[in-house]
């Protein structure tokens, strides 16, 4: 599902300037256009993807770790769960298996 997020979109309003050669004759330049659909292949693309990724997992639980951006942690009693972003993979661990059911669907 965030997957898809990541490619169409998700609410966040993107403006970018007009591709070369899209001026239409007798139109103004300098105009900007709004992207409706797509955030893949721009420069906040991966911003935005690890916000809304971010959310969507503390939802679940997950404490976002101060001392290193890419992990998201939860304790409880003896059981522990791990969730860690590298690059385009996610590393999901621990030993509450119940836990981790709901977060790897």
């Amino acid at each position: 599902m965030l997957k898809m997020i990541f490619l169409m979109g998700f609410g966040k309003e993107i403006y970018i300037e007009q591709p070369l050669g899209f001026v239409a004759q007798g139109e103004c330049s300098g105009l900007v256009c709004r992207l409706r659909k797509s955030l893949y292949g721009l420069k906040q693309s991966p911003t935005a993807w690890f916000g809304k990724f971010s959310s969507v997992v503390q939802q679940f639980g997950m404490t976002h770790s101060e001392t290193d951006h890419s992990v998201f942690y939860r304790h409880s009693r003896a059981k522990s769960i791990y969730l860690v972003i590298y690059v385009d993979d996610i590393i999901l661990t621990g030993s509450d298996n119940h836990g981790i059911s709901p977060l790897s669907d």
